[in-house]
């Protein structure tokens, strides 16, 4: 999945931001087979309304024709879109520790001549 605002962080600072309060969210997408949304790094103190917006129209434009067909989706779509988005922190902070590369550095090129 693709991880939006975290351009430029190393995984220190995405600890230390989390630590602060910040999450990786997902909002519920009913148009691709009830499948979530891109994940979103939210920093601290930042609100998830921004994000939300752009989901809530998109499932509000297709939740009355599944309706009728999967009731459970279209609630819990609106459920997770209410209280801000689905909280994955922990599982994909579990995959950035997994792919974590390890930087080790030539330190014969980095002495000056």
């Amino acid at each position: 999945m693709k991880t939006k605002n975290i351009e430029g962080l190393t995984l220190f600072e995405i600890n230390q931001l989390i630590q602060q309060g910040g999450k990786f969210i997902t909002f519920p997408k009913l148009v691709s087979k009830c499948k979530s949304s891109t994940v979103y790094f939210i920093r601290p103190g930042e609100k998830t309304f921004k994000y939300a917006l752009k989901h809530f129209f998109s499932n509000l434009l297709t939740s009355w024709r599944l309706l009728p067909l999967r009731p459970g989706y279209v609630t819990k779509s609106l459920f997770y879109l209410a209280i801000g988005g689905k909280d994955n922190t922990e599982n994909i902070l579990a995959d950035l520790h997994q792919i974590n590369p390890v930087y080790n550095p030539n330190l014969y090129c980095l002495e000056y001549i």
